[in-house]
């Protein structure tokens, strides 16, 4: 089958990268070139798009300081009409963001303008929300503040984590991908595109260790969304104790009502399947899926 004609130079490294990437190659588009990494500890969904790239032969950069060419010059090379830029954690610069007839497409998973910023899957859940976004829009010197073209509502369920709310966002978002970048191809421009307007909506910060840090002293919700945040295929949450960091990567919120004069922190069961059941401050939280070598005792203290 023919190519469609509109060039496209991709940018990603990270599995929603690699799942677009392999959208636009099924759907018979014309990628012209793709920048990427060869590894990223900076990114733990990281996924290598080289594979892809050499089955279709289509021209490959790795982003790395012994390159000898740089970004600008790959991409002069193979003169994109458009960039895609899904998956990739810096900030283009103007001299990337100006090398291409139709500019770069970014994407961001909420609803912008609020929750421009770090981390937003795993921010969404943490705070509980029940809605977040998958958003792209043409990318400016600012973060996720580009004119939008195409945005959808993402329902978050009380039983969604880290993997599921991912999954649900991709889905939408490689629908997306296809609806608009036909309008690019056949019409050139997005006619219906929003301006942000950058005085609103908010940033949210990047993601420290001590953010995924169990407290006891919590509520067993805040725990629940906290754990279901930080599960795969992101890092985990993890409590402190005296023998290092334990990661937890499922909880549940304990139906049986315990006396509320306990201290949170406290173990009150442990099933015959390992799994721990912990006072916290308004009620129980049960550890289901966690990572202690040695299972702590009943009236211990986490």
């Amino acid at each position: 089958m023919t190519l469609n004609k509109m060039k496209i130079l991709f940018i990603g490294t990270v599995d929603f990268s690699y799942s677009c990437l392999e959208h636009l190659i099924d759907n018979n588009f014309n990628l012209c070139g793709v920048i990427t990494k060869r590894y990223s500890k900076f990114n733990s969904d990281f996924k290598d798009l080289s594979p892809l790239c050499i089955s279709n032969d289509i021209p490959l950069y790795f982003d790395e300081r012994l390159n000898p060419q740089t970004k600008e010059e790959f991409i002069a090379e193979h003169r994109p009409d458009i960039i895609y830029c899904f998956g990739w954690s810096h900030i283009l610069r103007p001299s990337i963001l100006n090398a291409a007839k139709y500019g770069v497409v970014g994407f961001h998973p909420a609803l912008l303008p609020n929750n421009r910023g770090r981390h937003p899957i795993i921010w969404a859940l943490c705070l509980g929300l029940d809605k977040t976004g998958s958003t792209f829009f043409e990318m400016d010197e600012g973060a996720d503040t580009g004119d939008i073209i195409s945005q959808r509502d993402i329902k978050i369920s009380p039983h969604d984590d880290a993997a599921t709310l991912y999954e649900k966002i991709k889905v939408s978002a490689l629908n997306q991908l296809l609806e608009f970048s036909y309008i690019y191809e056949n019409e050139g421009e997005i006619s219906n595109k929003v301006i942000q307007n950058k005085i609103l909506g908010n940033n949210w910060r990047k993601r420290e260790k001590m953010d995924g840090k169990i407290d006891f002293r919590m509520t067993s919700n805040a725990i629940y969304n906290l754990v279901r945040a930080l599960t795969h295929p992101y890092v985990g949450a993890h409590i402190e104790t005296n023998n290092g960091d334990v990661k937890v990567w499922k909880t549940s919120i304990s139906e049986v009502e315990y006396p509320n004069n306990l201290e949170p922190g406290k173990i009150l069961d442990i099933s015959d399947k390992g799994e721990v059941v912990v006072k916290s401050y308004d009620g129980a939280i049960v550890l289901i899926r966690h990572e202690f070598k040695e299972l702590p005792k009943i009236n211990e203290y986490l």
